[in-house]
This record gives C-alpha cells, structure tokens and sequence, in this order.
C-alpha cells in the first residue's frame, strides 16, 4: 500500500496528516451545519405550512414575509453569501476564515434550502388525516407532532439526504475561500500547486462521503416507510 502510494500518489503520500485532517473539517462542517440548519429549516418548514394557504393557524401576512425572505436567501450564490456575511460571520467566531467560521455561512445558506424542502415534505401529508384530527379535538402543537411530522418522516428524511449531500458540496466550496476541509486541499494544494493526485484524492473523499449518506438515507427511508 505504501509503496502505491509513493508511486502513483507522491504528493498524497507527503501529506497523509493534512489529507486524514481535511477529512475531518469536512465532516466537522458538515455535522454542526447540518444539526443547527436541521433544526432551524424544521421550525421554518413547520411555520410556513402551518401559517399557509389553508393551514392550520393561517397567518397570510406572516406567511408572505417569510415565503418572500426564504426566496430571497436562496436566491443568492453562496460564493457571493460568503461575502456578504463576513462581517457577521467575523462578529460572530472572530474570524471570516476557517472551519468554524465556514458553519455561520453554511447554516445561512443551508437554512432556507432545507425549510423549503420541509415545506414541501409536510405539504404531501394526507389532508383528510388533518382534518380527522383537528375533528377529534387535536392541538396545534399535536397535529404538527403527531400528524404532520409523524406521517411525513419518511419524505423528512428524504429531503434531509439531499440537503446533506447539497451541504457537502457547500463545505467544498467554502473551503476553496479558506474555510479548510478537502474544498481547501483540493483547491490549495491541488490546483495551485498542480498537484493533480491531491485534487483527485480530495474529490474521491467528497464522493464517498455523499455516497455513504445517501446509502444511510435510503435505508432510513425504507425503515421508516408504511
């Protein structure tokens, strides 16, 4: 193994450590992103179907501001959130570079992506099971938990596959502007010094990664699916 790696990936090879470390910012980001934009795009989802044309707490003026809002933060390239939010960002961690800087951008374009999705998730939940509980007396908190979010998990866990596998091309993105991770290595070390094994290696990295998470959203779906 060694001996493939000094012939076929030398540059790899003399940095095993930053390549083992790139890996792990790259789950770092992807895991603290992904657990606060998780709860963040389902309270946001749940507020826009529930607030809604014929939700359960129809509020059209709240709706409206943040339909709008979610359209206009998706709207925007994250190269371009990047900068926009720096400022924020640096008020925030200190610092507009680095993997814990890279999560404040992250989770503000991941946000409105994943809420969206959400929305769409919770408006495909049997109607009629709404109405036949809002009949039996049901809350609103207990329809949401009970009815929305209960009979719609497997469509949750589909949308939260794609939103992961949406944030791990995100990470790579903001690592190719200093956020570190295998964005950076693939673009620091592999494109700007034509080290062309490092960018393959980093892009296989990538690849598994979204390959593994796709894999465990498609069981969870079928575990969860009736």
């Amino acid at each position: 193994m060694n001996q493939f790696l000094q012939t076929y990936l030398p540059n790899v090879w003399e940095i095993q450590d930053e390549v083992i470390a790139s890996v792990f910012e790259t789950l770092y980001m992807v895991a603290v992103t992904a657990g606060i934009a998780g709860v963040l795009g389902i309270l946001l989802g749940v507020v826009l179907v529930v607030t809604g044309p014929g939700g359960i707490l129809e509020q059209p003026k709240l709706y409206d501001v943040l339909d709008n809002a979610v359209n206009v933060f998706r709207s925007v390239p994250f190269i371009i959130m990047l900068a926009l939010i720096a400022p924020i960002t640096r008020l925030i961690v200190g610092t507009s570079i680095g993997t814990s800087a890279a999560i404040v951008p992250l989770v503000v374009g991941t946000v409105p992506f994943y809420s969206r999705q959400i929305q769409n998730a919770l408006l495909e939940v049997d109607h009629g099971v709404i109405e036949a509980a809002e009949a039996m007396g049901s809350s609103p908190l207990e329809i949401i938990f009970r009815v929305y979010l209960k009979e719609g998990l497997p469509s949750i866990i589909r949308v939260s596959s794609v939103t992961i596998i949406n944030l791990i091309g995100l990470t790579a993105m903001a690592g190719a502007i200093g956020g570190g991770g295998l964005g950076n290595l693939a673009i620091a070390r592999g494109y700007n010094r034509f080290q062309t094994d490092v960018t393959l290696v980093a892009t296989g990295a990538i690849l598994v990664i979204v390959f593994i998470s796709q894999t465990i959203g498609n069981y969870l779906v079928k575990k969860t699916s009736h």
